[in-house]
């Protein structure tokens, strides 16, 4: 990380780096302050703490500040409630909170203007270890913290060459893995990294009209909304270069509809998670990934299997380990250890498409369900902007399948039950169990770092 910035604020000192919603900050202004973190986390001999904070140029600051000195950070969601932030912070063991916030107790807080306001002192080469804790999201679960290195996730952007032209906009979350990796892409690329707050569709779609945007990475449900709130203000959008989906299955009427709004872009989705990093990665335009793609005798280098319909990784960029685990633990990728991902599978002519998490599975009367699919012929409707599969209890069946959706821009109340009908025809064709038994009308889906929550309602 912190090798990167000193290689793009020597190649190019005065470009921007960053341009956040408070200001903008050159590459050499990011190294300059990174150093003064540096040397004021040695001197107070901070070796590891939490990172509650909005501004991407402080964040990337304080972790090329960190990677420097040899500290371990942890981002958490910038507008995290102070009693969640308390209690997962006092069970990871972080004392020590990096915030301008002013509503947090029970922690030791530290601004980061006190970190910068120190000298740095002589330049000092960075520390042999450069530990880094990423949280999950907890999609399907509690969250996690994955313990990685910046060595191992720099092995990532090896290949990536100097693109100062860039513009990508940040989708994600910093505090997520794919957040963390476009941070890694634009440093590598030397290219210039737009990030509004909040990080939310609509705030997305007036950076890509106002800042000159080239480049955007976001999940299916992110560009969902944003392609939805795009024609809610019948603006017309900008050209793109690169557009990268990941973190949930990228669908068929998804990727036609990304060609057809951007044309001259090129479209890929990336197969990665916080446990395991960056897996693989399709730039063909059709959902899944080729089998061609899958570990066999002809591609023992191929780091994916699919076993009883479940995706299984081996990831040599991945992490060490789970917070918690010992140091010498299970490293997800010792002697060249297959994991399971949770990731359920089908084999559909020639490619690997995935069909759901096996978390999310409905079981309606001993039937299971996988949302997905249901959940992919009800957003292909020209008349849903998106939608949400997911179980709701019942007390004959144990679940039902049911579905929210979100008319697309137009549609109004009285064509509601027209729409419920063009639904229920759209699924007609799947098991009874399958078929959504309550169809639902709302402004907006449940997600949850920018993914779809699917499962049982609780």
């Amino acid at each position: 990380m912190i090798q990167l910035l000193e290689r793009a604020a020597a190649a190019s000192p005065y470009h921007p780096a960053v341009i956040t919603s408070e200001a903008s900050a050159s590459y050499q202004e990011l190294l300059a302050d990174a150093r003064r973190i540096a040397a004021a986390l040695r001197r107070r001999q901070i070796t590891r703490f939490a990172v509650a904070e909005r501004d991407a140029a402080w964040i990337l600051k304080l972790l090329c500040g960190a990677a420097l000195a040899g500290a371990e950070p942890c981002q958490y969601q910038a507008d995290i409630a102070p009693d969640e932030l308390a209690a997962e912070a006092g069970a990871l063991g972080h004392r020590i909170v990096v915030t301008r916030r002013s509503d947090l107790t029970g922690l030791e807080l530290l601004s980061p203007d006190q970190l910068t306001a120190e000298q740095p002192g002589p330049p000092v080469a960075a520390s042999g270890t450069q530990p880094l804790m990423i949280r999950t999201t907890g999609t399907t679960g509690a969250p996690k913290a994955a313990r990685h290195d910046w060595e191992r996730l720099g092995h990532t952007v090896a290949g990536v060459m100097p693109r100062p032209d860039q513009r990508w906009l940040l989708a994600y979350g910093p505090h997520q893995f794919a957040g963390i990796q476009v941070l890694l892409h634009v440093l590598a690329a030397q290219a210039t990294l737009i990030a509004p707050f909040p990080r939310q569709p609509a705030d997305g779609l007036t950076a890509l009209l106002s800042e000159r945007v080239t480049c955007l990475s976001a999940t299916p449900t992110y560009w969902r909304f944003l392609l939805a709130e795009a024609r809610s203000r019948g603006v017309t959008l900008p050209p793109l270069e690169q557009i990268t989906l990941g973190g949930e299955a990228s669908p068929a009427d998804l990727l036609d509809e990304l060609r057809a709004a951007f044309p001259d872009a090129r479209i890929s989705h990336v197969y990665a998670s916080t446990e395991f990093g960056s897996i693989v990665s399709v730039g063909d335009g059709r959902p899944g990934f080729p089998m061609s793609a899958l570990f066999s005798e002809s591609n023992p280098t191929a780091n994916l299997r699919a076993v009883d319909g479940e995706l299984w990784v081996r990831a040599p960029a991945g992490m060490l380990g789970y917070a918690g685990e010992p140091e010498d633990g299970p490293t997800g990728d010792a002697d060249g250890e297959w994991r399971a991902t949770g990731d359920l599978v089908e084999i559909v002519d020639d490619r690997v498409v995935i069909s759901g998490r096996d978390s999310e599975v409905i079981n309606v009367g001993g039937v299971k369900v996988h949302p997905l699919p249901v959940e992919d012929r009800i957003a292909a409707l020209p008349r849903v902007a998106t939608a949400r599969v997911f179980g709701r209890p019942n007390p004959l069946t144990g679940a039902i399948v049911a579905a929210e959706v979100v008319p697309a821009t137009g549609v109004a109340a009285s064509d509601h039950d027209e729409l419920r009908q063009e639904i229920q025809t759209a699924v007609a064709d799947l098991p009874r169990a399958s078929q959504p038994r309550v169809v639902s009308f709302v402004d907006a889906i449940e997600t949850r770092g920018e993914k779809t929550v699917r499962g049982i309602e609780q």
